[in-house]
């Protein structure tokens, strides 16, 4: 089994911001597979389950702890389905990043992403691969903050939807075929 954790912030105040990109991309991929989301009784995030050719069960994941909490919830899951940090890929926003760009990688730091750093710290290690989605750096003048949980413009949502759909297909790509065909097609 896979476990696909997609990190976002919960609200409605939150749904066309910047941060919850990773959100966005799992609802892509859960639409494209049939899978809807539910929240199981008690529990601080939503799932879904569906299954990938290639890649057998697969659990998507979006969590309801807010952005910095992300990995909270990673240890009972990994634990109930018996997964490693091999077994996970996150998919985060990244200010760092081009707007509209996705970059595959199979590893590496936080880069200064408070959810990240949560789920490296929650997992153990940063050993899993994550799907960075572009949302571009903040306007002059503008906190980091505001930027990623400001609602967007029109133009600036557009963007991040074509981004979701082709980080989708990106995810699709790396559960099937593995990690470096997909970085080889979907990076830049």
């Amino acid at each position: 089994m896979k476990l696909v954790m997609g990190l976002g912030n919960p609200g409605r105040e939150y749904a066309r911001s910047r941060h919850n990109a990773g959100w966005m991309v799992l609802d892509r991929f859960a639409e494209r597979h049939g899978a809807a989301f539910r929240r199981p009784c008690l529990k601080s995030y939503q799932s879904a389950k569906c299954s990938i050719e290639g890649a057998g069960t697969v659990l998507l994941v979006k969590p309801l702890t807010y952005m910095n909490c992300s990995g909270d919830i990673l240890p009972s899951l990994m634990r109930k389905g018996g997964l490693t940090a091999k077994d996970l890929v996150v998919v985060v926003d990244d200010v760092h990043i081009p707007a509209g760009t996705l970059r595959i990688r199979a590893q590496g730091s936080a880069g200064g992403h408070n959810g990240l750093k949560s789920v490296i710290e929650r997992a153990g290690s940063d050993a899993f691969v994550r799907i960075r989605v572009g949302v571009g750096e903040q306007e002059e003048g503008k906190s980091l903050t505001d930027h990623v949980l400001e609602r967007m413009d029109a133009g600036a949502f557009r963007t991040l939807a074509e981004t979701a759909d082709r980080a989708a297909e990106a995810l699709d790509c790396l559960l099937a075929e593995g990690v470096e065909p997909a970085m080889n097609r979907y990076n830049g």
